[in-house]
């Protein structure tokens, strides 16, 4: 079957629909999740500073390294297949994870569920085409975007809840086995209910060039979070090297003809180079913001998890309350949210930083205000970076450069993890101050994000159709 849909209808699409994004729920409830449960992670297994960090950013990594391969292989040989083989492989890992005895376990299932989840959520957006027809496209992805504001609101509430029950005495690892039962449930629907569909492109896989990209930037985030020893500069060194010899091998494909992982013509798009610089930046912010967060409301203020997760809630609350505005202005005014946004989210932290660095518990009310206001900006900017990116870069290239950009996301967010994750550390360490150190975070952060404001202003005007 080609990318021509075969549509399903009434309740065969909806049952099709929930399938799906009972799938991507996981993949988004997983990567928050861990962040409220990586205080009791690191007690129960004796994990090092660094060995967090890499718990939570091997998935993401994982996750973005995948995420364009998984799309192929979805074209080639049918994305109902390949969802089903994902989300099963999503499961084992999860299970596996629960089951870790140790940090390098848990971090190599860790980068596991990453690597399947990359498989899984690719074939998405081809199944709900497949199973809609064009009028009701926009209500499916409605639901999908609904389920993206669902899960950032579900994973800090469920991580804290489930880590505080401690369910049969599990602990925190009931936020790994929560995966499986649900994870049954969609399979055994979706082998009955799911289209098939795939491309109708004959092009092999670039696996060399996907592996080559993976290398190198796992090469070149390893000494961020293991250290600025010789050997971490010769790995930043060897990182480098990869990633030149993959640039090269991905122009003699082009030169060919064939489908490179990444089209290098792509970087010579003055739009894409602008949303490369400005997504690593901004999604680089993210993901260590939570993690230095969620460790200075319990070890520093003595939170419980649960109690951690109520705090967050009005960061995700936020979020919710201007997304719909920003996707609904996007097309008028796209580049003027995406600045707004940054700077949104800028001032919350400076806000936040004069609230944890005056000594002691601040208290929820405080708290809760700083987070609401960031929650405000990324709602703003988060939904529609991509979309304004691409408004500059010509229709046959659209695809290619969405499937990198969304893959660079995820990569800004393990990096984020790792540079930013290793300076709280390195406070805490020299002097136990958890309020000082996210201080120092929140400081970084807000530069970064002033500085990712000046680098959108160079992004088009307004979103892409």
């Amino acid at each position: 079957m080609t990318d021509s849909p075969s549509l399903r209808e009434g309740t065969g699409a909806t049952m099709a629909l929930l399938v799906v994004l009972f799938g991507s729920f996981m993949d988004l409830l997983d990567a928050t999740i861990v962040t409220v449960a990586a205080p009791a992670m690191a007690q129960d297994l004796g994990a090092s500073d660094a060995q967090i960090q890499w718990t939570i950013a091997a998935y993401t990594l994982a996750l973005g390294a995948g995420l364009i391969t998984g799309g192929r292989l979805g074209d080639q040989y049918g994305r109902k297949r390949l969802f089903l083989i994902g989300l099963a492989g999503f499961m084992v890992t999860s299970a596996l994870c629960a089951l870790a005895a140790d940090p390098a376990t848990l971090i190599g299932m860790r980068a596991g569920q990453g690597l399947t989840a990359g498989i899984m959520v690719p074939q998405v957006f081809g199944i709900i085409r497949a199973s809609f027809a064009p009028g009701e496209r926009a209500k499916a992805f409605g639901a999908y975007g609904a389920v993206q504001g669902l899960a950032s609101v579900a994973g800090p509430l469920l991580g804290g809840l489930l880590v505080d029950i401690d369910l049969f005495g599990l602990g925190w690892r009931t936020i790994f086995w929560i995966n499986v039962p649900v994870s049954i449930l969609a399979l055994a629907v979706g082998v009955k209910v799911l289209p098939e569909s795939r491309s109708a492109s004959t092009a092999r896989l670039d696996l060399l060039g996907a592996l080559l990209a993976a290398t190198g930037v796992l090469l070149l985030l390893l000494p961020m979070t293991g250290g600025w020893t010789w050997g971490g500069y010769a790995l930043l060194a060897a990182g480098v090297v990869v990633l030149v010899i993959f640039l090269g091998h991905e122009r003699r494909l082009t030169a060919r003809g064939d489908e490179p992982v990444f089209d290098p013509a792509l970087l010579r798009i003055r739009a894409f180079t602008v949303g490369l610089s400005a997504s690593v930046l901004f999604f680089g912010g993210i993901g260590p913001y939570f993690l230095t967060l969620s460790i200075y409301l319990q070890s520093g203020t003595g939170r419980t998890a649960w109690e951690t997760g109520l705090v967050i809630l009005p960061y995700a609350l936020g979020s919710i309350v201007t997304s719909g505005l920003g996707v609904a202005l996007a097309a008028k005014a796209g580049r003027t949210l995406l600045v707004t946004g940054s700077l949104t989210i800028a001032a919350s932290q400076v806000v936040l930083w004069s609230v944890v660095t005056d000594g002691g518990d601040p208290g929820y009310w405080p708290l809760a205000l700083a987070l609401f206001i960031g929650g405000l900006g990324l709602g703003l900017a988060a939904p529609i970076l991509v979309s304004v990116v691409l408004a500059g870069v010509p229709g046959r290239n659209a695809g290619a450069a969405g499937g990198v950009l969304s893959t660079v996301n995820q990569i800004g967010g393990a990096v984020g993890i790792a540079v930013l994750g290793t300076v709280f550390f390195n406070a805490v360490a020299g002097e136990p101050d958890y309020g000082h150190a996210l201080g120092i975070v929140l400081v970084i952060s807000a530069v970064l994000y002033l500085i990712t404001a000046l680098v959108m202003l160079a992004l088009p005007r307004s979103t892409a159709e």
